[in-house]
């Protein structure tokens, strides 16, 4: 009964591999604008795929030119979101090269950051959420954060816990912006972030927490916030906002995900 069908193990591939593709732009724009365009797309799709397998020529003909005229349109309406895609193929590939090679040559040795590190940010993140000191710091981890750094004032400085705080200190001409820093220094200030577009970022978050959801939707970075209004602390990573509740728990946070990095 079913002998027209005549399928091989490269077309089972085929389908594997485009609904992998679905499932990953799924995931990318998933609670965002982009989500009900994106299923109109598809089952427009569909719907040409079924009259053109009817012989239905003129709706064929009608829905192929739209179809086809609608990819720069496309283009336009999801460039965030191609952009989004690509970055994040971009740095998976450098990820799981640089970590083969790592591994290979020098072993599997999880990445650590200095005691010293830690306890001077952590103890500024203490005071400035004390004093209720608005802050926003980005720590980098295998992804380059450059783009983002050429947007605000290079400083180069060794960690310093009084340094921290008087950068996000409301009258410093530095504390508008992002603190962008590795495990050793601090690489520069006033520094602009990707906003993300996520609708389902809780209200009681503002911009500097959109601004850490964005960069580390589209990097492997990790952000803390302090809140300005609660002198909360956050913690940002992979897009996801965790609340701190001690310094302890910060430390973990941090120390985990340079681990896991």
């Amino acid at each position: 009964m079913l002998d027209f069908i005549n399928i091989h193990l490269i077309d089972i591939i085929d389908i594997i591999l485009v609904g992998l593709l679905i499932y990953q732009i799924y995931k990318l724009i998933r609670g965002t604008a982009a989500m009900s365009i994106f299923i109109g797309i598809i089952i427009l799709y569909f719907v040409w795929l079924v009259v053109k397998t009817l012989h239905m020529e003129l709706i064929s003909a009608i829905l192929g030119q739209v179809l086809g005229v609608g990819v720069l349109a496309l283009i336009i309406i999801f460039q965030q979101e191609i952009r989004r895609f690509l970055l994040h193929l971009g740095n998976n590939s450098i990820h799981r090269n640089s970590n083969f090679l790592t591994r290979k040559l020098f072993g599997s040795k999880p990445r650590e950051v200095p005691l010293t590190t830690l306890d001077e940010l952590t103890q500024a993140v203490r005071k400035m959420s004390e004093t209720k000191t608005g802050a926003l710091i980005v720590m980098t981890h295998k992804s380059s954060l450059e783009s983002i750094v050429e947007t605000g004032d290079r400083i180069d400085a060794i960690i310093n816990r009084r340094l921290v705080e008087n950068l996000f200190f409301k009258n410093s001409p530095l504390h508008d912006g992002a603190l962008i820093m590795d495990t050793t220094k601090l690489i520069a200030a006033r520094c602009t972030l990707p906003i993300s577009e996520n609708p389902d970022i809780p209200p009681q978050y503002g911009m500097r927490h959109r601004a850490a959801v964005g960069v580390t939707e589209e990097t492997d970075a990790t952000a803390i916030v302090v809140s300005e209004e609660t002198g909360g602390i956050s913690f940002v990573k992979d897009g996801e906002i965790r609340t701190i509740s001690s310094i302890t728990e910060l430390r973990l946070a941090i120390e985990d995900s340079y681990s896991a990095s």
